[in-house]
């Protein structure tokens, strides 16, 4: 089993958070959303997992270093593959064209998700959903009465389906997959002027390929701020039985710790209220605040300070602010 990871997006919506560090590679309790996102594949395949190959813009080194590290805490090769234009999701997967052998799973690193099913390898091809209220901003599926989808409908203003595609892609034969989307750009197939992966599908699903839906119990949005501080509230209450969440290095002096929360190494908190649904980096110092629902990354300082609903970027140093907020890297800001 292979898994494809295009995640070359510049992450618009999420800055300025992304504007020094990839959106995929952004904590959530504790860990990147991509290693969350591989390690959630992993468990859901429930076998061994040969190669990951991420598709990537230019990240730099050491990103690349923590991808290829991630792929190998789950026994993994990693591949780095850049995508240097956006010219749609078939052509990002088609950066990865050396890595696309035998079954694959192509996920992209935007969306978290939680399922108790295991994937069943013997299906053409598995297109995962989630059942929504208003599906009129996704594409969905519809599927027939044997449960093998018919159709692929994009952000349908008329009801025809409350299955919207989460992003997250199964298919037996990769050598497949690369020769239909070799198809699509060779001839030129674009939408918008980007060659798109739902094209593919409906080619292949034209050519006699039956794709069925995987239906997850919950599908976790990191699109946005608002979006990820709600994803790390839910990642929170899912693994608050763990008790690594609390680093043991970290001292917590006068303070209450409303649980779920994710403390990391060498933090330090005094005189404040912390949580419940916060998410502290490494080596952060934290002095008379109230804080919950929030991430705050690695070596952030705060001080006389309340704030929730928010993400505070590494090396971030506040004093006396309120509200809900987003601040970047380095950011300083006294009040």
């Amino acid at each position: 089993m292979r898994i494809i990871v295009p995640m070359a997006g510049m992450g618009k919506r999420m800055r300025p958070h992304t504007l020094t560090t990839p959106k995929p590679l952004i904590p959530v309790a504790g860990k990147p959303i991509v290693q969350r996102l591989m390690e959630d594949i992993h468990k859901v395949c429930g076998q061994s997992i040969e190669e990951i190959a991420f598709i990537i813009g230019d990240f730099g080194a050491e990103a690349e270093q923590n991808l290829i590290k991630i792929a190998e805490s789950l026994g993994a090769k990693g591949t780095i593959y850049h995508q240097h234009e956006a010219l749609g999701t078939a052509h990002a997967i088609h950066c990865a064209k050396e890595s696309l052998a035998g079954p694959v799973v192509v996920a992209f690193a935007d969306t978290l998700f939680k399922a108790d099913f295991i994937l069943d390898q013997s299906k053409d091809g598995i297109i995962w959903v989630q059942q929504i209220e208003d599906p009129r901003q996704f594409g969905v599926v519809k599927v027939d009465a044997n449960n093998i989808i018919t159709d692929f409908v994009e952000k349908p203003q008329e009801f025809v389906s409350d299955l919207a595609i989460i992003g997250i892609y199964y298919f037996k034969d990769g050598e497949y997959l690369k020769k239909e989307i070799d198809y699509v750009i060779d001839n030129n197939i674009t939408e918008k002027g980007e060659y798109q992966l739902t094209n593919v599908l409906e080619n292949m699903k034209a050519k006699g390929t039956q794709f069925a839906p995987g239906q997850v119990t919950e599908w976790l949005d990191c699109g946005n701020k608002d979006a990820t501080v709600f994803t790390n509230q839910r990642i929170l209450e899912y693994n608050k039985a763990d008790a690594s969440l609390i680093a043991s290095s970290a001292r917590i002096i006068n303070s209450e710790i409303i649980h779920p929360c994710f403390i990391g190494e060498g933090v330090v908190i005094e005189n404040a209220k912390i949580g419940p649904h916060v998410s502290i980096g490494d080596n952060s110092n934290i002095y008379c605040a109230i804080i919950s629902n929030s991430i705050l990354q690695k070596n952030v300082k705060i001080k006389d300070s309340t704030f929730s609903n928010s993400m505070i970027g590494n090396f971030a140093e506040l004093a006396g602010v309120s509200g809900s907020l987003s601040i970047s890297d380095y950011s300083t800001i006294t009040k």
